[in-house]
């Protein structure tokens, strides 16, 4: 039963039978004979089928919820047995918040120095869809925010706050402040995250708490290009402290503590609500509680110093 549960959720995660064949690794009539026999088997209709896929009827919703369980467990089976073999191994796929990405770093390295025979795929990817993905099984974790919108059925370990800083030129308007307020900030040509982002719905509740209508100039899904148009001088953007401690900023860019008020948001990694993890997430997990320790320890030196 275990291949036919693989393909509802392929069929879940394209929402397109050819895709979802291909995803599986086999031809089209094969994937829709395994859905016919698993509604044969559980004795109702999983599809609603016509000339195209047009969703799961309330039963294949309630089976997808198994079929995530049920698949997800198998797979911990099979990495926990392996591993009593040969160690920690596999494959981590870890989708993170763009504002994130930078730290990431932190958390791989020493985890490889550990576990060399562990590899990695790191995606950049909106909150939502992390949870999306978590659900899936398409992911192995995320790190996202931890306290601001729902997180689903998650196990979840805090690693920083994240306080925000405006991200400006040196020579530009307010570049010589100390701290600015959000009122301020909106006053300025600002270059922001789209608004599928998270980040940038915190901005723009803090900008309208602020009594200021958002009104990016350019916005992007990637907080490169923001950085890249924050360097020429021409624009300024909202970033997370972190951002600029990690990257790195040139003599012409200051980051200046944004106050009035001066918020900040928990984010952490989050995992599959799942007991006994796979070995590789449980050794990801401690490693994130170290690196939680490691910030902790770093983070009033790092404040004193912006």
């Amino acid at each position: 039963m275990l291949d036919k549960l693989d393909f509802l959720l392929a069929l879940a995660q394209e929402r397109h039978f050819g895709r979802a064949a291909e995803t599986c690794g086999v031809t089209q009539p094969t994937l829709s004979a395994g859905v016919k026999q698993l509604e044969d088997q559980l004795g109702v209709r999983l599809v609603e089928r016509g000339s195209r896929f047009h969703g799961f009827t309330p039963e294949g919703e309630r089976a997808l919820e198994w079929a995530r369980r049920i698949v997800g467990d198998a797979r911990a089976m099979r990495q926990d047995i392996d591993a009593l073999k040969r160690g920690v191994v596999g494959h981590l796929r870890i989708a993170v918040i763009p504002t994130a990405l930078p730290m990431v770093a932190q958390l791989t390295t020493p985890f490889r120095a550990k576990h060399p025979d562990v590899r990695f795929t790191i995606l950049s990817s909106t909150s939502l869809d992390i949870g999306t993905a978590l659900d899936n099984l398409e992911i192995d974790a995320g790190v996202t925010y931890l306290d601001n919108e729902p997180l689903g059925r998650v196990s979840a370990v805090p690693i920083w706050r994240e306080g925000y800083r405006l991200l400006t030129s040196a020579g530009g308007p307010l570049g010589d402040r100390e701290t600015v307020t959000w009122r301020e900030v909106g006053r300025l040509p600002l270059c922001l995250l789209t608004t599928d982002m998270q980040n940038r719905r915190i901005v723009e509740g803090l900008l309208r708490e602020a009594g200021v209508a958002p009104a990016p100039t350019l916005e992007s899904n990637s907080t490169v290009v923001l950085f890249a148009h924050v360097r020429t001088g021409a624009w300024a953007s909202v970033m997370p402290q972190s951002f600029g401690e990690t990257m790195g900023l040139p003599p012409n860019v200051r980051s200046i503590p944004i106050v009035e008020p001066e918020v900040v948001h928990t984010v952490g990694l989050v995992v599959p609500h799942r007991d006994p993890m796979t070995p590789a997430t449980k050794a990801l997990v401690a490693e994130a509680k170290a690196l939680a320790a490691k910030v902790a320890v770093a983070r009033p030196a790092a404040e004193d110093a912006s």
